[in-house]
């Protein structure tokens, strides 16, 4: 008997000399290399997502605090899946099964995902989302439209969860661009308690990543001729990882992975995000969607 892979169904893009996969179980970017260099650090198509690689995060990205929030009078609880830190992490898409959408053909360089999120008792709104891959001469490009399919107003946000990378290089070796002016601050949990001035950890003019540990939200977003905001990782020989958003979003947060088990500063997490952590608590950028209300946005990443 063949032991099916822990990520499920493993869907395979080739454009050119690009290639990437996407799992069943997360619609989640397990790779995207061009020609024999990584874009994004992969994980194993044997094993499972070492620190949320390439996830898709809906309906809330980072994190809660307690897993409680309150909405239109109602108080919710969802379940604690960083305990250590009493929170909820990276919203309840990331382990259900996605599956082609009807209709919607699947090429070799482009596939379409859906689902229909379940209820549960902490989060009892209705949601289909349908994510899109597509590879271009451009390079990776994501479609999310996630739509209210059900009878009450739903609080929601969303993010992705890619982790460039320094391409066999040190990530203390690389420098980082990062199209943002101000830093979010936060306490011993991650949560945030307000905004500064990027400052030291300013990255718009791009800057060694030697000796500095990142796990930040970055807002005031800038960017470039074409709306684009960017975050880029150069390693020495020149070539540059890159994520891009569009004005759908205006969120980034970085992470150097310091101390993670696996993960130690072997990539850069680069994550284009709607709101900041807690938004289900604080409102801050957080979506009302009501009944029969479409929410998209669109992010990519390329090789440079």
């Amino acid at each position: 008997m063949t032991t099916p892979p822990p990520t499920g169904t493993q869907y395979r893009l080739v454009h050119g000399d690009q290639r990437a996969t996407i799992t069943e179980v997360g619609a989640a970017l397990r790779e995207y290399a061009v020609g024999d260099r990584d874009v994004i650090v992969p994980f194993d198509a044997g094993g499972l997502p070492p620190a949320s690689h390439g996830a898709v995060l809906v309906p809330w990205p980072n994190r809660l605090a307690d897993g409680q929030y309150e909405w239109d009078g109602s108080t919710y609880q969802v379940p604690l899946t960083e305990p250590e830190r009493r929170t909820a992490l990276h919203g309840l898409s990331a382990w259900e099964r996605w599956t082609p959408v009807p209709g919607v053909a699947q090429r070799p360089d482009s596939v379409t995902l859906g689902l229909d999120l379940v209820p549960i008792k902490g989060y009892p709104f209705q949601l289909r989302s349908v994510i899109t891959y597509t590879l271009s001469v451009a390079g990776l490009h994501v479609h999310l439209a996630t739509t209210n399919i059900g009878d009450h107003a739903a609080p929601y946000g969303t993010g992705f969860h890619p982790w460039l990378s320094p391409g066999g290089a040190a990530v203390d070796e690389c420098t980082l661009r990062l199209d943002a002016a101000s830093r979010v601050t936060t306490d011993d949990r991650l949560l945030p308690t307000g905004t500064e001035p990027a400052g030291d950890l300013d990255f718009r003019t791009p800057r060694s990543l030697a000796g500095i540990a990142l796990d930040d939200a970055y807002l005031d977003i800038t960017r470039d001729e074409e709306g684009l905001s960017w975050i880029q990782l150069a390693a020495p020989d020149g070539r540059t990882a890159a994520v891009w958003m569009d004005d759908s979003m205006d969120t980034w947060q970085v992470c150097t992975g310091d101390g993670i088990p696996g993960v130690n500063r072997n990539g850069v997490a680069a994550e284009p995000m709607t709101c900041i952590a807690d938004a289900f608590r604080t409102g801050d950028r957080l979506v009302r969607l009501e009944p029969g209300q479409m929410h998209e946005v669109v992010w990519g990443a390329t090789l440079l």
